[in-house]
């Protein structure tokens, strides 16, 4: 005689319908904590609570939040290797786009409303203040990683290509440290503590490469 098993023995079984639901929270849930520090800054700006000088207030923001979620970015696939979970993964494109996102603005905001597009200003600043031209080198780094961040891009330029080419985030998150290291004038400690974690992140990219696993 066979006997059905009870309910609580039956395996579960996860309803696609349940899963896709929890994937579009997730992803509105890290869209708008991507939009936080965004939402924060035109609310300081409404309620005039920008600082004593609001353009430099404006123009670190941006620029504060364009590394942190660069190295959150990185932070993805090495979460994914430590707790197994491929969810960390399936939200790094959207991360790194933010991060673009917030690194254009920070140039932006430094080029409209503190040089005032103004051309020989601009270019007196490059030549004279060697951590814009660091920090403008991070951005140019990371154009071709957003254009490219599509599936139809990876489909075209082949997996490996696509790979090597995202390899560059490194370099732009090194170039983004730099530009804020030069840039500080005293405390020194919080660009030191971005630089640390980018050498802790590439080494564990580098040591599962060393040892043949998948990076």
């Amino acid at each position: 005689m066979t006997v059905a098993p009870s309910a609580s023995t039956r395996p579960r079984v996860r309803s696609p319908s349940g899963g896709r639901r929890r994937d579009r929270v997730w992803r509105v849930g890290v869209f708008l904590a991507c939009a936080l520090p965004l939402l924060t800054l035109a609310a300081w700006t409404v309620t005039g609570d920008l600082g004593v000088n609001p353009i430099e207030t404006i123009v670190r923001h941006l620029g504060d939040w364009a590394l942190r979620l660069l190295v959150l970015t990185l932070a993805l696939t090495p979460l994914r290797h430590l707790t197994g979970s491929t969810r960390w993964v399936r939200h790094r494109r959207m991360v790194g786009l933010w991060a673009f996102a917030y690194a254009v603005l920070h140039v932006s905001a430094y080029a409209v409303l503190d040089v005032g597009l103004h051309g020989p200003t601009l270019i007196d600043d490059l030549t004279k203040r060697p951590y814009i031209m660091v920090g403008m080198g991070a951005l140019l780094t990371l154009i071709p990683l957003a254009v490219t961040s599509t599936q139809g891009m990876v489909r075209r330029l082949g997996g490996r290509a696509w790979r090597r080419l995202h390899r560059l985030v490194y370099l732009a998150g090194i170039l983004a440290a730099t530009h804020y290291l030069m840039m500080v004038k005293a405390d020194i400690t919080d660009p030191m503590v971005y630089i640390f974690l980018l050498v802790v992140l590439l080494g564990a990219r580098v040591t599962r490469w060393l040892t043949g696993r998948p990076v």
